[in-house]
Parts: C-alpha cells; structure tokens; sequence
C-alpha cells in the first residue's frame, strides 16, 4: 500500500458573463462546449438526456491521455454543476462551476481543485500556477462571451 500527502493545488475565480445564468447554464455542457469552444471534442458522450446530466460520463484528450468526466451534481435551478476528471496515472481533478445573477449578466464561480496521481501529475500541478490559471480562465470567459453576443465560436484553438 502506497500512502502519501497529497501533492494538490485549488483554483479559483470569477468570470463576468453576458447573460443570465438559465441562458449559460446549458452550455457548461460536453456536447454544448463544442458550440462555443472550437477545437473541444469529446470522444464519448455516456448520457440519458443527450447532454449534460447528474451520471453524465465523458471522455477527453489530456495531452497523450485520456481523461475520463463524470458529472457529479447538475442542478440547473441552482446554477451549479460538479464533476470530476480523472487521468489516469497523472491527476484527479474536481470541477465545480456556480452561476449567480449580475447586472451585466451573471457571475460565474469556476474552482478547479487537481490532485497528483504520480510524477507526470507532480509536474502538472506545479504548473497549476495562479497566472497559469487566470489566463486559461480569461480565454474561457472570452470565448465564452463571445459565443454568447456573437453566436460564433471565437476563432483560434483553445
């Protein structure tokens, strides 16, 4: 048995989006992302409703590997969605993205907490910096508004 800390690092921050949280909700979705995130796609969707659901499963590439999602909580009325990533052999990641209402739209809360499976996942946690972070999150929230004023993807792979 191999018991050891935890070598992890928790990100979060607030994106401002321009419209309300019923109208963005449905695009923190794996088969919505692919409306507004170009180069985004899943491998396999696992999913009652066709879209994301609570026990939604997902695949994705993680650089040379494959991730596996599985949407842990969906409750639209509340704004909320959790899910976990799982790559296997480098990290385990839980997602969580809260939406609440604002002038301009509505905020949305987007925390990423990445947990080290072994050496490859030491190293991608250490580049897990703040400015790592707040970067991929402007480019989200860019793309993100973009799609919702314009209804084009943002040019430019992610």
């Amino acid at each position: 048995m191999d018991v050891r800390e935890p070598v992890r690092a928790r990100r979060s921050y607030v994106q401002r989006l321009l419209a309300p949280p019923e109208r963005v909700f449905p695009l923190l979705c794996p088969v919505r992302e692919c409306d507004w995130i170009q180069g985004w796609e899943p491998g396999l969707v696992v999913s009652s409703s066709g879209v994301a659901e609570t026990d939604c499963v997902f695949t994705t590439r993680a650089g040379e590997h494959e991730a596996v999602w599985y949407v842990t909580e969906h409750e639209p009325d509340e704004g909320f969605v959790e899910m976990l990533k799982i790559t296997p052999k480098v990290t385990a990641c839980r997602l969580s993205i809260r939406l609440s209402a604002a002038e301009h739209g509505c905020d949305a809360l987007v925390t990423y907490l990445h947990t080290s499976l072994g050496h490859e996942g030491d190293a991608f946690v250490a580049a897990f910096t703040e400015e790592a972070y707040v970067e991929f999150m402007r480019d989200w929230e860019a793309r993100l508004n973009h799609y919702l004023v314009q209804g084009t993807r943002l040019p430019g792979a992610r």
